[in-house]
């Protein structure tokens, strides 16, 4: 069985991205690993040619800045590295940069990929989320975050990037029959120091918005305000070794204080449905199945 993990890559060390200890997180299971780089003012491609492993193939590649909607480059650029997928991989296994998995689930993922290899009802593997805000020490417990996403799929040409790259579909933009595993990504997008995290807000909305949007929703400050949120609980479980060195460096402080978690009442009728009922009225880009 091959499998061929695959990113997409830009402006990483500007922007404060763990993109080596995400690449590094799914090596160990990866046969091949190949990195679209996009034309940047950092040393991204530099740190990535510097990672000591044969495994990576690097491809250097221009985002198109006009694109502005609905993230659409991203999903342009992922289906550039998805065309240079060997024929003779088996499963393809896509971390976004921000993204982390933590070892001791590598084994149950490939475990999932060999069990499920031959089934022909099933075409992805469904990954449950950790989204980690203002440090490392706290995560987003409401709706706004998604819970699950496919991260791993079988070798199959018809595959693309949906929308904004954060799913997949396949043939003519047909859903993903996904099994889920016993295993989570970690998301550390909202987790950097609040001046990189400015930076960021000005700069990656752009992706979506037009100037206007961009002048009229994201606030010009020296730093980010990460107190604009809803709900937050305590992490209680332990980060992925590749994220050692970077917390010792965290440089800065957020403490929450859990009385300010807040709740509407469409919040809390979504929560009982799922919790009582099971009834989950989340979006979802992908047919969840149980075989």
């Amino acid at each position: 069985m091959k499998v061929v993990g695959f990113t997409i890559i830009k402006d990483a060390i500007k922007y404060d991205y763990p993109f080596l200890e995400s690449i590094k997180s799914i090596l160990p299971i990866c046969d091949e690993f190949i990195v679209g780089v996009g034309k940047t003012s950092d040393d991204t491609l530099a740190q990535i040619r510097n990672i000591p492993d044969k495994k990576i193939k690097i491809i250097e590649t221009v985002w198109d800045e006009k694109v502005r909607k609905g993230g659409h480059v991203l999903a342009v650029e992922t289906n550039k590295v998805l065309a240079e997928i060997p024929k003779d991989s088996d499963w393809n296994f896509y971390i976004q940069a921000d993204e982390v998995v933590h070892e001791k689930y590598l084994d149950v993922i490939l475990q999932a990929m060999k069990k499920y290899q031959d089934n022909p009802k099933i075409d992805a593997l469904l990954f449950k989320y950790l989204h980690f805000y203002g440090s490392y020490e706290y995560v987003g417990n409401s709706s706004k975050w998604y819970s699950h996403e496919i991260r791993a799929f079988k070798n199959d040409p018809s595959v693309f990037s949906f929308r904004d790259a954060q799913g997949f579909r396949k043939g003519k933009n047909k859903l993903m029959r996904a099994r889920e595993v016993d295993a989570w990504v970690y998301h550390y997008g909202w987790v950097k120091h609040p001046k990189e995290m400015q930076k960021k807000q000005e700069h990656f909305n752009k992706y979506w918005h037009d100037d206007e949007w961009m002048k009229e929703n994201v606030v010009k400050a020296d730093e980010y305000d990460y107190k604009n949120i809803d709900s937050l609980r305590l992490f209680e479980g332990t980060h992925p070794a590749v994220m050692k060195e970077r917390l010792q460096k965290k440089n800065w402080a957020f403490d929450y204080d859990f009385a300010r978690n807040k709740k509407t009442r469409k919040e809390m009728l979504k929560q009982i449905l799922k919790n009582y009922f099971g009834i989950d009225t989340s979006y979802k880009n992908y047919i969840k199945v149980k075989v």
